[in-house]
């Protein structure tokens, strides 16, 4: 409506339209304004998720989750088992309802360590899911909605990825709301409140540089770069209030790093603020926060000049005094001193000391103004009494100061005070979320291992081979582990005719589910059969890039696992002679290790090489040189 509204008024050129137009634009602003006021209490409030605890400490800022529809998995995961993977999907009704059971009890996860892995289990779980069930070249018709947490607008995507970053994000803001439920009256529980922000921090950072394309405003590049500050704002003004708990002795070093400190958190909100007044994210970031922000800025601000003023004003240097310590402290309390002024002579001055420590008074009551003002031109703020009582308090705490010690001339003789150094004992960071530490199972492992058994493969329905083993041997070779596969094949025995091929993957033998199977395990299940008929289900994949597996195995019923022997006969010719000839009469794959046996208890037996190859200058590789250097032999 505003859009249409504003392109009339550009295409009119009637006066008459033309301020009618104005009228029905400045109507449609204002009704825009007001709901977006309404959707922000809907969705963000400072005053929500603070501590049980009545404290008199300024309110933190938590993240509201965000919400989603409900979505069915069964109708379309069914459909993909039976297409994709070929087996029967009612095998997997129940695998299925633990998902969306697992996903209804992430959208009220409890805020505690507890919702924090529930949520991360259901983030790996998606990585699962995302591989078993959702290829690269298609969309599988599962729309997925969820809801803008600054401005409530839903978005909606086909895609998983809509759906992990919102998991992502909602583990961040889980996080934020650990933090500001916090006992900040304990040293534990703002050690736990300044851990929870640099985990929110390093959630939403990651959010940030794993998906860069979400459609969600709220996960925005730009917006999740601001949300990433504020958590380390909020970090860096625990480490304070911890430094602070304990009670702020009136004694000179301890002034000096209290000073510092709460420099430190008055310039990081400094920065979030005018990150938060960058454009576009000043448009949909809630106002409550920006002046949240911007108050904050000036009352710490405020904080360390006062500090700075009671170290000058209640510390003479007395006889005996660490002079050369005192003098150190207060030089790096600045870039740079008053003009006129060195940090000895002043500390030695009565005088200059008292003036300079009401300057720093005079600055401290300008910033907490400022800080009461701000907080009164936001409704939200002036609803908050804990903020208005900390702002007002600490105003009094720099008027009554300044008036002990005011005189007539001050006008006249104050300059203006420098700037305090930032300074802090503990630099807050970011911590990267750690999945790894989340133990989660794939639901849906009965399909195979997910680096065969995945959405973006493609084989060939189950073929069933019925053979044989002749006279203790099957014909073939085994390798891999999990899930094993043909490998070398003797063209002519009986699961070869049957319709095996080299490069088939077991997925059962006899009816017993193989994919998860080890070479040793898929060996002693075929021995099991023993003379009798073996069926076997094989699956090729159709992709021409399809891979075997590293590890392989011989297998011969009726016999002990050995170590096989390739024989390879070179006639042994004299050593000047460069031409190495292969013999005719030996297979090239002989199994045993009896040279003259007449008929070996192999696997496999292939024709002999009948034709030499000359002139061949290379040397011939060792016998156990042609297999992979990791291979196992049974």
């Amino acid at each position: 409506m505003r859009t249409g509204a504003e392109n009339l008024l550009k295409a009119a050129t009637n006066q008459k339209v033309r301020e009618q137009v104005r009228l029905e634009l400045s109507f449609v602003n204002s009704n825009l304004q007001m709901l977006k006021e309404e959707l922000e209490g809907l969705n963000i409030s400072v005053g929500v998720y603070q501590s049980a605890e009545e404290a008199f400490t300024i309110p933190l800022i938590p993240l509201g989750l965000k919400e989603t529809r409900d979505i069915d998995f069964s109708v379309v995961l069914k459909d993909f088992i039976l297409e994709h993977y070929s087996e029967d999907s009612y095998l997997y009704e129940d695998e299925i309802a633990d998902l969306m059971d697992l996903r209804q009890a992430c959208r009220t996860p409890s805020r505690d360590e507890a919702g924090v892995e529930l949520l991360m289990s259901y983030f790996i779980q998606l990585g699962f899911v995302e591989s078993r069930f959702f290829p690269h070249t298609r969309q599988m018709g599962l729309l997925f909605t969820w809801y803008d947490s600054l401005t409530g607008v839903p978005v909606s995507q086909q895609n998983l990825l809509l759906e992990k970053a919102s998991i992502l994000f909602n583990i961040g803001a889980l996080y934020t709301q650990i933090g500001t439920r916090c006992n900040r009256q304990t040293q534990a529980g703002l050690e736990s409140a300044v851990d929870a922000f640099q985990r929110a921090a390093g959630v939403l950072n990651y959010l940030k540089e794993t998906f860069t394309h979400t459609p969600s405003y709220d996960m925005s590049p730009a917006m999740l770069s601001v949300l990433v500050k504020m958590m380390l704002a909020q970090a860096q003004e625990s480490v304070f209030e911890k430094i602070s708990l304990p009670g702020i002795r009136n004694e000179f070093f301890m002034l000096v790093k209290v000073a510092q400190e709460a420099a430190k958190v008055g310039e990081v909100y400094q920065q979030l603020h005018a990150a938060m007044s960058q454009v576009p994210v000043k448009e949909n970031i809630p106002y409550s926060w920006a002046s949240l922000a911007c108050v904050k800025t000036h009352h710490y601000r405020a904080l360390a000049h006062y500090f700075a003023a009671t170290l000058l004003i209640d510390h003479q240097l007395k006889p005996g005094a660490d002079e050369d310590h005192q003098e150190k402290c207060l030089s790096q309390l600045y870039d740079h001193m008053p003009e006129g002024l060195t940090p000895l002579a002043t500390l030695k001055n009565d005088q200059q000391r008292r003036q300079l420590g009401k300057c720093h008074l005079c600055r401290a009551i300008t910033h907490h103004k400022e800080s009461v003002r701000e907080a009164s031109l936001c409704k939200k703020l002036r609803d908050i009494q804990v903020l208005q009582e900390v702002l007002s308090a600490a105003q009094q705490r720099s008027r009554l100061k300044y008036s002990q010690h005011q005189e007539d001339d001050d006008l006249l003789n104050l300059i203006d005070a420098p700037d305090i150094v930032s300074k802090t004992e503990q630099e807050v960071e970011i911590i990267l979320p750690q999945f790894s530490k989340v133990t989660a199972t794939d639901f849906f492992q009965k399909l195979g291992p997910l680096s065969v058994f995945s959405a973006n493969k493609r084989w060939t329905p189950p073929r069933s081979i019925h053979f044989t083993a002749e006279e203790g041997e099957v014909g073939f070779t085994l390798r891999g582990n999990a899930p094993v596969q043909v490998h070398f094949l003797d063209p002519s025995c009986s699961a070869a005719l049957a319709g095996a091929r080299e490069g088939d993957y077991i997925v059962s033998i006899q009816g017993v589910d193989c994919k998860w199977l080890t070479v040793s395990e898929v060996i002693k299940l075929l021995k099991s059969v023993g003379e009798e008929e073996i069926e076997m289900k094989v699956v090729s994949l159709l992709d021409s890039t399809s891979s075997m597996h590293n590890k392989s195995a011989t297998y011969s019923v009726g016999m002990q696992k050995t170590y096989s022997m390739i024989c390879l006969a070179i006639e042994d010719d004299d050593k000047s002679d460069k031409t190495k000839k292969i013999s005719k009469k030996l297979s090239f794959l002989s199994w045993g290790t009896n040279k003259n046996r007449q008929k070996s208890a192999s696997t496999l037996c292939l024709p002999a090489v009948g034709v030499a190859r000359p002139h061949i200058k290379k040397k011939l590789p060792t016998p156990f040189s042609l297999l992979n250097t990791d291979s196992s032999l049974y």
